[in-house]
Parts: structure tokens; sequence; C-alpha cells
């Protein structure tokens, strides 16, 4: 049984990182609600990310490691991510301060290279800290999804560029064969930035719900195909597990 280990990892957690990172949660989430009046849903969307998110990375600290820069890195995109998504359900609210949105969403983006960058310099790669920013760009992803949707660019079928991921993740679990590594791909990296660009398109006050709608439908077409071409090569390989 591995009960042990687990604690012991567990109590060897980054509590104290994960401590200022929801210090610096609450300063920008209670900031932003007092000036824009948004109510306590808001701080409530907040904490339940944020708890979950801190519950995750605890659970799954690999422990008898330092922290790292990189991973501090990411925590503070994530505090940045976390106030985006507990704003998203008001973005049509949010009147003038929309553009402060998106200019805050790009830096969430430009953000994205930093912790990567960091890790590489320090020498301090690993597949924790790997993890952690792949599901920190899901979650933005989906947050992205819920501010066109909030902004009435496009339907509800938006939330599938956001959510395919975890119905990959959850497939996984009757399919062991989808938790198989995959390789580099180009064309994955692609569409996913493709994804991103469009949503990030949308949200801005100038385009048309029409212009949304079309690219975002054209990223959704171009994520199933990846997500399919994935599955497939997974499923080719799935002898002998």
């Amino acid at each position: 049984m591995d009960c042990p280990l687990r604690f012991e990892r567990m109590a060897s957690a980054p509590v104290p990182d994960l401590f200022w990172a929801g210090l610096l949660t609450f300063v920008l989430v209670f900031t932003a609600g007092a000036l824009l009046q948004t109510g306590l849903l808001m701080h409530l969307i907040a904490t339940i990310v944020f708890g979950g998110m801190a519950g995750l990375l605890i659970y799954h600290w690999p422990g008898a490691r330092e922290f790292g820069w990189a991973n501090r890195a990411t925590l503070l995109r994530a505090a940045l991510v976390i106030l985006l998504i507990s704003l998203a359900p008001f973005a049509e609210s949010l009147g003038g301060w929309l553009w402060l949105y998106a200019v805050l969403c790009l830096l969430a983006l430009i953000l994205d290279g930093v912790d990567g960058s960091i890790a590489r310099k320090t020498g301090s790669q690993s597949e924790f800290g790997a993890r952690f920013d792949m599901e920190l760009d899901a979650l933005f992803i989906l947050g992205l999804c819920v501010t066109v949707i909030a902004l009435n660019k496009a339907g509800l079928w938006v939330l599938s560029l956001g959510l395919m991921r975890y119905g990959f993740l959850i497939a996984g679990h009757a399919l062991p064969f989808l938790n198989r590594p995959l390789p580099d791909s180009f064309r994955r990296k692609t569409v996913c930035v493709w994804q991103v660009a469009t949503l990030m398109i949308a949200i801005l006050p100038v385009t048309s719900p029409h212009f949304a709608t079309w690219t975002l439908a054209t990223a959704l077409i171009l994520l199933v195909y990846s997500f399919a071409t994935d599955v497939y090569w997974l499923y080719q390989r799935k002898e002998g597990i």
C-alpha cells in the first residue's frame, strides 16, 4: 500500500507557496469585485477553483524536491487565470473594462512561456511541472469559452472547445490505452494556438458574433480532427496494455 508514501508527499507539499498564491488571488479577486460590483458569486467561483487547484496540487505533489521557481511562475499565472475565470460569467456587464479584461487574457497567454523558460534555465524540468502548466492552459481555455458565451458571441456549443480535454481524461479511465504518452506534434500545437487565438479574438468588443461563431466553429472542427488523430494513433498501439 502506498498510503504512507502519499501522506509523506502531501506533508512535504508546497503549502507556503500555495498560501501566498491564495493571498494574491484573494487580493486580485477582491479588488476586481469591489471595482465592478460583481457580488459574492465571483468570490465563490474563485474560491472553488483555487481550492480545487490547491487540493489537486497537494494530492499529486511528488515530494522530496524543491517546488522551484518555474512552478512558482505557474502559480503566479494561476492567480491571474482564476481572476479571469471568476469574471467570465460577468463579461457582458464589464462595459469599458472588457478591453482591460482582454489585455489581462493576453498577459496570461504571454506568461504561459515564462515558467517553461525558467525551468529550462534552472534545469528544473519535471513531469509534475509540465502537467501543472498543461492543466492550467486547459482551465484558461475553458474560462475563455465561458466568457464568449457570456458575451453572446456564440452558443453553448463553444464549451466543447474547453471540455474536450476533460472528456479525453475521463475516457482514459474506461479506455486505458488513452493514457499512453503522445509524441510531440506540430499539428497539435498549431490547433491549440488557433483555438486560443480565436477565443481571444472573439472576446474583443469589436468582434461581431457572426465572425466569432465561424472562426470558433473552425477551431472546433480542427480540435475534433486533432483529438481523433491522437485517439487513432493511441488505438493502433494499444496492444500490451
